[in-house]
């Protein structure tokens, strides 16, 4: 039995365009200590997921299929019995610290609320398991920096705050959606060593939404890679990065700067993302794909497994042996 187990989600919003599906028909299952990758342009739906899941969408969203956390389905659980996982047994670490602090409270007041309310502990003890979880994220003189705004923190230093409030409950499965956008690549690779330190200590299972396939590849056992909202490609972080066969991936992979590359023009994808609100009605890259024929644009390819590969999935009417990466760029 998984301990998180996604089963054809779905998001769609209201809009004044029409109806917008955002996230079409995604599922994967997460293990105790395993951790999940979810990667794809901006736009691609990733972030919707996982705020579908944490009961967390905008006012006009609404979410169908089933997230099942120890067999209770988070998407139709009451809020009083939500609540009482989310933050707690469930955490996320959102995607930008600054919006996501309260600018008029302390760290201290933001951090012992969630103790006081899930673990039942008096504001004395809820201010030393705050040190602590500060201490544990490698922030200098915890203790006084505690009392501290948000503004007070450089960004780096509100990543570790969002993640040491993430992770004082000592949560089963932490969603970390793009933890290190906007930091230099020294604090990026300290918050990904954080996060892996704490899941060796926790046994914590992490969903790791995020465009920069170095994390991923640092980080993560499982990838799905999403495109227009649909899972283009979902297999092992091994299968994905060293034996691609989707055309979306070899393009995302394509598009890594190396540094063997000298002084070559970076490869793209061409083209851009598609309107999520007049989707193709075949496949959603159709439109960008150097691989395409005329049923793309009109057929939509299935899900399924490949015969040769054992858990590998993939959306593509193409067989892997006619998509290769452009000469030159090798593989991650």
């Amino acid at each position: 039995m998984s301990l998180l187990e996604v089963k054809n989600l779905s998001v769609q919003f209201n809009t004044p365009d029409g109806l917008v599906t955002a996230v079409n028909d995604i599922s994967f299952a997460l293990e105790r200590g395993q951790t999940l990758g979810i990667v794809g342009e901006s736009g691609s739906g990733k972030s919707q997921a996982v705020l579908a899941i944490m009961g967390l969408l905008a006012i006009n969203g609404r979410a169908s299929g089933r997230a099942l956390f120890e067999q209770q389905d988070l998407l139709s659980l009451p809020a009083r019995a939500l609540n009482s996982i989310r933050g707690n047994r469930v955490a996320m670490i959102f995607q930008d610290p600054m919006t996501s602090l309260n600018p008029y409270l302390t760290v201290e007041r933001q951090m012992t609320e969630v103790l006081e309310l899930h673990k039942g502990m008096t504001r004395s003890q809820a201010r030393v398991r705050s040190v602590q979880a500060l201490d544990a994220v490698k922030i200098p003189e915890a203790a006084r920096r505690l009392g501290m705004y948000p503004h007070e923190f450089s960004g780096g230093m509100r990543q570790r705050v969002m993640i040491a409030m993430a992770l004082l409950c000592e949560p089963d499965v932490l969603i970390a959606d793009e933890p290190t956008t906007a930091l230099d690549v020294t604090v990026q690779a300290q918050i990904i060593a954080l996060l892996r330190d704490l899941q060796r200590d926790h046994g914590t299972a992490i969903v790791m939404i995020t465009h920069d396939l170095g994390v991923v590849a640092g980080l993560c056992d499982e990838v799905m890679v999403l495109y227009g909202g649909r899972v283009m490609e979902q297999g092992s972080a091994e299968s994905i990065f060293y034996q691609p066969t989707h055309p979306y991936t070899l393009g995302l992979l394509a598009a890594i700067p190396r540094i063997e590359q000298g002084g070559q023009t970076l490869l793209a994808i061409p083209g851009a993302p598609p309107n999520m609100a007049r989707l193709p009605a075949g496949c959603p890259f159709s439109e960008r794909c150097n691989w395409a024929e005329p049923r793309c644009a009109s057929q939509r390819p299935a899900l399924s497994a490949l015969s040769d590969r054992p858990g590998l999935l993939r959306a593509c009417h193409k067989s892997p042996g006619e998509i290769s990466l452009p000469a030159g760029t090798g593989q991650a």
